[in-house]
């Protein structure tokens, strides 16, 4: 194969959420992309009309902008090789299908859905459970291999619905060398005729992949490996329209599997252990259905990209930390392991922490501000930030920020007490009268000066200061949890410190 310019491309089909399986696709060929200056290309595979869902090519560019993913070419910026969309391609294709069909590789196939039925129910037995239109069957359908020429063209001529199929080989091995798998060998034997275009002109995804990639000039196809029993189909196809030499190398990616291992990772399991499986909130316009996305519960995008890119692939060193730009540096076919990679939500998280402390807090505070505006309360980013900076070292997602911070926001609804109440007397609640009255008189109200009046006055009463420390924590939070306690003060500032010191004395008294 003569050297070519790397083009590679991501070609989702518009029906639904985008699955964090599809967005390891993506980022595989962008890394490859980039590392070796070649373009990535973004194609919508929209052949399959019936399956098409309002919204969601949509929805995938967002999922690619919020990823920093965003492909060269495609049907948001356009591009040499344009239309990217394949139902604005649809006249390119049967050309080539009636091409392979005048040329003895695929065939008219005028079966009625009742005729295939029929041949189905008779040929199923319990080894065979779905029979398939391939070598053996079609001798027996009413197709052009088996018909009249003169019936055919008949046929053609009042257009009666029809398919064309290809003309699989009876029995031919072929191989292939998969970039991740090595040599990858098939018996054409084992392959249907799939059909190549639909009644309605509609190519399937079979022809339309091999023409749009041969029209594109594509280098490398990078896909799941649940395409590898289509391989067999796609090679016959590019031998036969004579573009063998033209052929992308390819790679078929590893699964991501479910948390035990057993099996692929679906939304389901994602529902039922309660994390998300697809990189951004999706509701289906269809049936209403609504999931949870990653970007919404929190996760910071550099995060989930660097989660995704050790799923199934690795430097050959202990780093797990990778900015972009070291991954595309690192990245190579080579180390993206054979076996399924096992999703792990705890991992996820984990890397999800490490990008939270390191983050900038006023982005931080940013991306958390709409979950402030959901439960109804106002405050300045500044604000927000400030709090952020003091918390986000025990948050794993960006939502935690309120669970760890609350208390900021809004006086506590519930004081936990009872680490207070054996050891409250008398002496404590008099501290707490006379400090507020102290704390009344500062004019800097800052943590040193805060700080500094707690102790003194402490020591002139007699009073340990470790004694008073939590009992403040809890008037102040509600219970034992939060940054240190002058910290809190500090930004909650005179008026509302005082108030809640007030509050949750009458509750000590009650």
């Amino acid at each position: 194969m003569e050297h070519q310019k790397v083009r590679v491309r991501f070609a989702p089909s518009p029906t639904g959420g985008l699955h964090l399986g599809g967005v390891r696709t993506v980022l595989f060929n962008y890394l490859f992309a980039r590392k070796h200056k070649g373009d990535f290309v973004l194609r919508i595979e929209d052949t399959d009309q019936t399956r098409y869902v309002e919204g969601a090519e949509e929805y995938i560019l967002e999922c690619l902008r919020w990823c920093g993913l965003n492909a060269d070419e495609g049907p948001h910026v356009g591009g040499p090789y344009a239309p990217y969309r394949q139902s604005e391609r649809k006249e390119l294709y049967r050309q080539y299908a009636e091409q392979l069909v005048k040329d003895g590789y695929a065939y008219y196939a005028f079966d009625t859905p009742e005729e295939l039925d029929e041949m189905r129910t008779r040929l199923k037995t319990e080894e065979n459970p779905s029979p398939q239109y391939n070598h053996i069957v079609r001798a027996h359908m009413r197709n052009s291999l088996r018909l009249l020429p003169e019936e055919t063209a008949a046929l053609l001529a009042t257009g009666t619905p029809h398919v064309i199929r290809i003309k699989m080989p009876a029995n031919e091995e072929i191989s292939f060398t998969d970039m991740i798998r090595g040599d990858v060998q098939f018996n054409t034997g084992t392959v249907d005729d799939k059909v190549l275009l639909k009644a309605d002109g509609m190519p399937t995804y079979h022809l339309a992949v091999v023409v749009d990639d041969y029209l594109m000039k594509i280098s490398h196809a990078f896909r799941g490996e649940e395409w590898l029993p289509s391989a067999p189909v796609h090679i016959m196809l590019w031998r036969y329209l004579g573009w063998q030499n033209h052929m992308p190398q390819w790679a078929h990616l590893p699964l991501i599997l479910r948390p035990d291992g057993n099996g692929k990772l679906s939304k389901r399991d994602g529902d039922r252990l309660g994390f998300p499986v697809y990189a951004m909130n999706w509701k289906d316009p269809r049936t209403g259905d609504f999931t949870k996305g990653f970007r919404e519960m929190g996760y910071l995008p550099e995060a989930f990209v660097n989660m995704l890119a050790m799923l199934g692939w690795n430097d050959g060193t202990e780093q797990e930390l990778f900015t972009i730009e070291e991954l595309i540096e690192k990245f190579s076919m080579e180390r993206v392991h054979h076996a399924g990679a096992k999703f792990n939500i705890e991992k996820a998280n984990w890397f999800n922490h490490q990008y939270i402390v390191k983050a900038d807090n006023q982005r931080l505070a940013q991306l958390f501000m709409p979950v402030l505006k959901e439960k109804g309360v106002q405050a300045s980013e500044e604000y927000v930030a400030t709090i952020v900076g003091m918390v986000k070292e025990r948050c794993n997602l960006v939502n935690e920020i309120w669970d760890h911070g609350f208390f900021f926001f809004q006086q506590p609804e519930n004081y936990d007490l009872s680490p207070v109440k054996p050891k409250w007397n008398a002496d404590k609640r008099q501290f707490f009268l006379d400090w507020a009255s102290v704390l009344e008189t500062l004019s800097d109200f800052s943590l040193h000066s805060v700080e500094e009046s707690f102790k003194q006055l402490a020591t002139s009463m007699n009073i340990k200061v470790g004694e008073l420390q939590l009992p403040f924590r809890i008037m102040l939070c509600g219970g034992k949890f939060g940054p240190p306690v002058f910290n809190i003060a500090e930004t909650l500032g005179k008026h509302e410190t005082i108030a809640r010191i007030m509050k949750a004395l009458t509750l000590l008294d009650a």
